[in-house]
């Protein structure tokens, strides 16, 4: 059963300790606790989305906005560059 890490409360997104696959269990660890059914494959290290998202909202992971979803994302969501709007390096996006 793949394990994620939530480091901060306010985030809603978890990084992935172990490789999962869609449709796998994933035990939230941290700030948050519970589980998450993948809905995709997502690689070690990546984010998955463990709050239902709208499009443009911000992206909080370890308590830092790091973009803006480009779309609508559901809790179990491989949550990456394909979904994300990097806010890394953009003052006009980094803002609470």
């Amino acid at each position: 059963m793949p394990r994620a890490i939530v480091l901060d409360a306010t985030d809603n997104v978890a990084t992935l300790l172990d490789p999962g696959s869609a449709g796998d269990a994933c035990v939230l660890q941290g700030e948050a606790s519970g589980e998450v059914t993948l809905l995709q494959d997502v690689p070690f290290g990546h984010k998955v989305c463990i709050a239902a998202t709208a499009q443009s909202a911000q992206i909080v992971k370890y308590g830092e906005i790091i973009g803006r979803a480009s779309q609508a994302l559901q809790v179990g969501e491989h949550t990456h560059l394909h979904n994300v709007e990097s806010a890394r390096g953009r003052g006009d996006l980094g803002k609470r």
